[in-house]
């Protein structure tokens, strides 16, 4: 039972094919180049797709996870600003030019999934799934149910949106103060840069200069996992789940993310029950991993595949 994996995002479409033993073979990625324009990125997945069904012609179906908005019923991307798709037909485009069955996912809810069934977030019911990178945001799963919730309009665990800083700097989404604007790994870059004046700072390398005594950098991080404690300090009084479980980019720092993401949120919860602060196992695999568990899932479940 193999199955054909995509997770497109706005720089590199990674790939790959799931064997029936759970391995993920023919792995790959190519540039998105979203520069070019919505419609030479869909062909671009498009071939991409139809590259891995050749390396791997017994496939029996695919999956795809893109960022954005996605209505995963119909799977249509119905809004992802960094591939400059609107109301995109995927699945059917995609199932036509394979000949397979196909399933359109988020990219973070299927990196969430990955993670629930192959990773740390396994025997666990209740978890969030919160990869921080350019970007901030969240899966939930809850009661141990198959699929993190996508909420009434597929928009649910945008945390990177929750406002923390009232007032504060202005978001790509119009808002002032949220998480993203602090916490993200472009926004503590821009934050050192504008406070120093020094240049292709990295969000790693802030992390690493924190370390070795640089107290601007030092400040610059502090203020990242507070405010990232104020976020998650909300999500945990609403979902009471057992784990958090953070990815992305920022996860790579280990403890030096974790230690002080844990000790500030023991300062913020009261009757909240404190929940387990781990790290995500599967790395930029995730995505991909995702893709294929819910491209697996349309055959041990017919009545997912669309008539």
């Amino acid at each position: 039972m193999s199955v054909i994996a995509l997770d497109v995002g706005g720089t590199f479409i990674k790939g790959g094919v799931l064997a029936e033993d759970g391995t993920l073979s023919h792995a790959d990625r190519w540039y998105t180049r979203a520069d070019r324009g919505p419609d030479d990125v869909l062909e671009t997945v498009l071939d991409c797709a139809a590259e891995l069904a050749a390396r791997c012609p017994g496939a029996e179906a695919a999956g795809v996870v893109i960022p954005g908005v996605v209505d995963e019923d119909d799977g249509v991307s119905v809004f992802a600003a960094t591939l400059g798709w609107r109301d995109v037909p995927l699945r059917d485009w995609l199932a036509e030019h394979l000949g397979l069955p196909v399933a359109v996912g988020h990219d973070v809810r299927a990196g969430g999934l990955a993670e629930a069934r192959a990773g740390a977030g396994q025997n666990c019911a209740d978890f969030l799934f919160v990869p921080v990178g350019t970007g901030i945001a969240a899966a939930v799963f809850a009661e141990g149910r198959a699929r993190a919730l996508t909420g009434g309009h597929g928009r649910a665990g945008e945390l990177g949106h929750v406002v923390v800083r009232p007032g504060g700097e202005r978001c790509r989404c119009g808002a002032r103060g949220c998480l993203e604007t602090v916490a993200s790994a472009s926004a503590i870059s821009r934050r050192y840069v504008r406070a120093t004046h020094r240049h292709g700072a990295t969000a790693r390398d802030v992390q690493s200069r924190a370390r070795a005594g640089d107290e601007v950098a030092a400040s610059v991080w502090s203020e990242a996992m507070e405010a990232l404690a104020d976020a998650l300090s909300t999500a945990i009084t609403l979902y009471d789940p057992e784990r958090v479980v953070i990815g992305g980019g920022l996860s790579r720092a280990g403890e030096a993310c974790l230690v002080p993401l844990r000790a500030a949120l023991a300062e913020r919860l009261t009757f909240q029950a404190l929940p387990q602060v781990v790290g995500a196992s599967l790395g930029d695999r995730a995505g991909c991993l995702g893709a294929a568990f819910l491209a697996r899932d349309l055959l041990v479940r017919p009545e997912l595949v669309p008539s």
